[in-house]
Formats: C-alpha cells, structure tokens, sequence
C-alpha cells in the first residue's frame, strides 16, 4: 500500500518541483534583463543603424535604379541572361501590383542576416572541421537549434530586447545560421588530404592551405550553405513579422488573423519568388565555380 501511495504522489511532487524550476529559471532571466538589457542593447546598436540605413537606401532609391543592380547582380553571377529576365520581370510583377516597398524592407533584413550568417558561420565552420572534439560541441547544439521550434527563439530575444529590427534580425540568424556551419565544416573536411599533403609540401603555411586550397574547393559545399540559410531566413520572414520586423511578413500575417485571402497570397507569392531567384542565383554561381575549379585541375 505504502509503494502504491508512492507512485500516486509522485507525479503530483515533479510537477511542483518543475514548476518550481520554471519559476527561478524566469525570474533569474528577468532579472538579467533589467540588469543588462542595455547594454545589450548598446551593442548591437551599430547593427540596427546599419540596417536601418540600408533598408532606407533601398527604399529611397529610384525602383529603376535598384531594379538594374538586381539584375546586374544576377548576370553577374549567373552568367545566364535568361535567369537575369527572370529576376526583372519577377521584380516588375512584385512592383505592378503594389509590394514593392515591403519586398524592399524584406531584402534588407535578408540582406543583413545572410551575411550575419556567413561571417559568423564560415569562421565556426572552419573551427569545427580542425577539431573532432569542437566538431561533436557545435554539432549538438546546431542539433538543438535546427529542432527548437521557430517561435520558441522569440521569446528569450523578445523579453531582452524587446520588439523591432534588431530582435527580429537575431531570431532570423539563430535559425538560420546553421546550414552555412555545417556544410563549410563537411566542404572543408572533404578536400582531398593528398591536395592538402601536396601544399604541405611546397611550404605553404597552414593559413595559405586554408585560404589556397581548402576553401576554394570546398566553395561549392559552402554555396549550398549559403542557399540553405537564404532560404531558412525567408521562411522565418513571416514569424519574424509577429514581433514588429516589417515587410512581406507583416500582410501574411494580417491575412491570417482578418482572412484576406488575396493579400497573403499574392505577398506568400513574392516570398516565393525572392527564394526562386536567391536559390538559382546562388546554385548558378556554385556550379559556375565548380567548373573553374574542374578545369583548373584539369590544367594542373
């Protein structure tokens, strides 16, 4: 009787002590943020006047004139011309049925965050595919951040710094960020070791086989990286919406609560197309580099 009365409190003994944990667990972190908040705050302040700047440079500048640096982005990439008339009339569409302002504010937070990305994802991955211990590290916590639902990164961001660009920035570069790790780690890992032994033995230094040879041919792997975080900041473009990031977001989400059908779909439309172009962009450039590389191993 005694084993049996044991088992019936027990569940009602871990709820109190987990609720127990929660408690401490929010007030320590509220408490953290009214001490620190600020200065959190004052350091990522460059970020938000950078993003605010170049989202008003976008903004401001004659639709022709941004219009002729995508397009030239494209080519330039690309090298296709076809691909280059795909993204002006992609563009031309989006601007003839009047959502050209919040497509633009959406290219600048893609913008920023891609790049927040590849600064802070390369070096990582390049630090992960020098170390099988920091490989299994980073490993489980890039686990972690690829299986934590979407929403759950606003919560901490959100009750830290509260609602605008700059949280919304973070949450989109926390979910993100992990294909470009990943792939820059498997890329460099993949070079073959008898290119690498082959450096070893002209002299080069251990920067200058990173730099000359491990990189560009790991580049293709790290491009489809880059892709793969292109195209999970724009799916986060929606969720970030919800804690004030204007764009393409903000009228899916207005669609949703007042059920206007038409708006969310021509505004999910031009999400879509953003993602079309990125990702034939970006696969375009990657293929482009991989025959260089072919032909100049080839040559060699």
């Amino acid at each position: 009787m005694a084993e049996a009365s044991w088992l019936t409190d027990f569940p009602e003994m871990d709820r109190a002590t987990l609720v127990a944990i929660r408690k401490a667990l929010d007030g320590a972190y509220r408490e953290f943020s009214r001490n620190y908040g600020d200065v959190i705050e004052a350091v990522f302040d460059p970020l938000l006047y950078f993003l605010v700047w170049f989202e008003k440079l976008l903004l401001e500048t004659t639709w022709l004139v941004v219009l002729a640096v995508l397009v030239a982005f494209a080519y330039g990439a690309s090298r296709s011309i076809k691909l280059s008339a795909g993204v002006a009339c992609a563009f031309l569409a989006i601007g003839y049925f009047g959502m050209w302002d919040d497509t633009m504010r959406t290219l600048s937070i893609i913008t920023v965050a891609t790049l927040l990305s590849i600064a802070l994802g390369i070096p990582m991955g390049i630090w992960m595919s020098r170390s099988d211990r920091v490989q299994g590290f980073v490993t489980a916590i890039l686990d972690v951040m690829q299986t934590m639902p979407a929403f759950v990164y606003l919560i901490p961001v959100v009750m830290l710094l509260g609602i605008g660009k700059v949280p919304g920035i973070i949450a989109v570069v926390i979910y993100a960020i992990p294909p470009v790790i990943r792939l820059t780690n498997l890329g460099i890992r993949l070079v073959d070791r008898e290119v690498q032994e082959a450096a070893t033995a002209f002299g080069a230094s251990r920067s200058q086989r990173l730099f000359g040879v491990q990189l560009p041919l790991a580049m293709p792997t790290i491009m489809a990286g880059i892709n793969q975080t292109i195209m999970m900041a724009l799916a986060m473009v929606v969720i970030a919406s919800m804690i004030g990031v204007r764009g393409l977001g903000q009228p899916v989400l207005k669609s949703i609560t007042n059920q206007y059908f038409t708006m969310g779909l021509f505004n999910g439309l031009a999400i879509v197309v953003i993602a079309i172009m990125f990702d034939r962009v970006s696969q375009a450039y990657a293929k482009r580099r991989q025959k260089h590389l072919a032909g100049m191993t080839g040559k060699a």
